[in-house]
């Protein structure tokens, strides 16, 4: 059986312990990328920024991956937002999900990137890349953000342009919904970047916060141990460089367990 699959034959092979829930909605932005829309089970709770192993089954099998839901902790349906690998296990797959369809989620959601694993500071940076952008899509609108700090700026770097337009329409969602909107107020500064095509900010983000002109264009200082916070999502190479230069800068690595001045999310999937 491939994936994916309709209700009855599906719901028969469901494992034990394991959510099965349906497709609320798909939205193809490119040939790379797409998000998805699900019902939230009965009872299941998470905290901006944490991820769910999602999955399908595959030949007969349940094959899963992690994936950062995107959606805020009090939302009434779970967002993810994807990336498509034309040969990958799963989402070669999943890229082909309609609504109606079900999608298996195991029921222990975690993650590093969450507040909790945050000490108190001003300004907090969200550095993502590519389909890394998804917890901070949760992160972005949930009050709690921003009664932590006074400043969120969420940085975006993609490849083409059109990579960008997920994190714009989060933005601009924020914007339209009363509540939201009066919550971030104008605390929320959106930072988006592309590496391959003419915009009006281009660069790797590393280069940018290393070369200074990331803070010179938002109009800030460069980063400061006593005020600034950081949260690192994206490829595997990105990770690393973010890393060194908030270590660089005197920034130190936190945990669920040990809170610090940054966090790194190493389960991400894309």
């Amino acid at each position: 059986m491939n994936a994916p699959a309709k209700t009855d034959e599906f719901a028969s092979a469901v494992p034990a312990g394991v959510f099965a829930e349906k497709v609320l909605s798909v939205t193809h932005y490119t040939d790379r990328l797409f998000r998805f829309t699900m019902t939230r089970p009965q009872g299941f709770r998470f905290r901006s920024g944490e991820f769910a192993m999602i999955g399908l089954m595959v030949d007969g099998k349940p094959l899963y991956r992690a994936y950062s839901i995107a959606s805020p902790a009090w939302a009434d349906e779970l967002e993810f937002f994807s990336i498509k690998v034309p040969d990958g296990p799963l989402t070669s797959h999943l890229q082909n999900i309609k609504p109606g369809d079900e999608v298996l989620m195991r029921k222990k959601p975690t993650g590093t990137l969450v507040l909790d694993a945050l000490t108190p500071g001003r300004r907090l940076y969200m550095f993502s890349t590519g389909t890394g952008i998804a917890p901070f899509a949760s992160l972005i609108r949930d009050p709690e953000t921003y009664e932590k700090f006074e400043e969120v700026i969420l940085t975006h770097t993609t490849r083409d342009v059109a990579e960008l337009k997920y994190g714009f329409d989060l933005v601009e969602e924020i914007r339209n919904d009363e509540l939201l909107s009066e919550v971030v107020g104008d605390k929320l500064r959106h930072y988006a970047t592309v590496t391959r095509e003419d915009f009006p900010f281009k660069g790797r983000i590393t280069d940018l916060i290393e070369n200074g002109k990331l803070f010179s264009d938002l109009g800030v200082p460069a980063l400061d141990i006593t005020i600034d916070r950081g949260m690192i999502c994206g490829s595997s190479a990105m990770l690393k460089d973010t890393k060194d230069l908030l270590e660089k800068a005197g920034l130190t690595e936190g945990a669920n367990s040990k809170p610090a001045e940054f966090v790194i999310e190493r389960a991400f999937v894309g």
